[in-house]
């Protein structure tokens, strides 16, 4: 689902349904979202199963994955990606929502004269993958959003107050029609809200459209997620700590110095360090002999044999 995080939302409309869906197509395996804001549902496609599913509802295909995917491709993708359901006006698409919360997605072609069906079986995805592909990201969505407007609402302010100043050093507008009053954001808001929403559709499916402008901010906010997550730096590539490295003794040798000073300890340490001295002191000085040169030897007839295996 990593790969299908970069997609962005599109609305579709199957069987009178208005959805939100995402999909991804490979060589030989694909991922589907889709989302109604009431619930999420996901279906995960590999080469194996795509070949069990094609022959269960094609009982006279008999060709690999490999030679009947491309045109499951061409034909689903246009239905899954806001296009008007067909594909070359031969695609039939129908949507069935079962009992137990899944959703059938059935999809009719025509291959090499012969008709093709298809199945998508989507189940309910887990909350982390709503959380991750949707609500994430609509979050990061609206602050940024709200943040446009906040510095719009402080260069419409910048912006009357340039005005001010050309009106009181004696400019006049050409044309009357231009004239715009005083940028209020607090009275702005107000009129906003009391006009939008009403206009906002209740408990209605409508709502989903994802404009291109929006699925380009929600392909920017995941792309830069992604990009946060592969600069943090792992466990294994932290530095270790410096003061971990050290021993026992430097530590309490540093803490010496500018703590409070044991006095029990000091003398321990004063005595063990007279102790050593005096040893060492009584140790016979062994005397240094000189190097002799000795006689080069010949080298041995007799080949080594190399080690072989892991020691060498």
């Amino acid at each position: 689902m990593e790969a299908l995080l970069q997609s962005p939302w599109l609305p579709v409309s199957i069987s009178g349904c208005q959805l939100l869906a995402k999909s991804r197509f490979g060589e030989t395996a694909y991922d589907l979202l889709l989302t109604d804001v009431n619930c999420v549902w996901e279906e995960r496609m590999d080469a194996a199963a795509i070949q069990r599913r094609a022959q269960e509802l094609n009982r006279r295909l008999r060709a690999e994955v490999t030679a009947f995917f491309s045109h499951l491709r061409e034909v689903a993708k246009p239905c899954l990606t806001g296009s008007d359901g067909r594909a070359g006006g031969e695609a039939q698409i129908s949507l069935t929502r079962r009992e137990d919360g899944n959703m059938v997605i059935k999809l009719k072609s025509e291959l090499v004269g012969l008709p093709f069906y298809w199945e998508f079986h989507c189940t309910p995805a887990p909350v982390t993958v709503a959380c991750a592909q949707l609500v994430r990201p609509l979050l990061a969505m609206s602050y940024l959003l709200q943040r446009q407007v906040e510095q719009l609402g402080g260069l419409l302010g910048r912006k009357d107050a340039e005005i001010q100043d050309y009106r009181e050093n004696g400019a006049v507008l050409s044309r009357e029609r231009l004239q715009t009053g005083v940028f209020e954001e607090k009275t702005y808001r107000e009129d906003f809200m009391s006009k939008a929403l009403p206009l906002l559709p209740s408990g209605r499916t409508d709502a989903l459209g994802f404009d291109a402008d929006l699925q380009r901010l929600y392909a920017a906010v995941v792309g830069h997620n992604n990009a946060r997550k592969r600069k943090l730096p792992s466990a294994e590539e932290e530095e270790p700590d410096a003061g971990a490295s050290l021993g026992g003794a430097d530590i309490e040798a540093g803490a010496g110095e500018d703590g409070p000073e044991d006095p029990a300890g000091a003398k321990m340490a004063t005595g063990a360090k007279m102790v050593a001295e005096a040893q060492v002191a009584d140790r016979p000085v062994e005397p240094q002999s000189l190097p002799v040169s000795r006689p080069a030897e010949r080298p041995s007839s007799k080949p080594k044999k190399k080690k072989v295996g892991l020691f060498r």
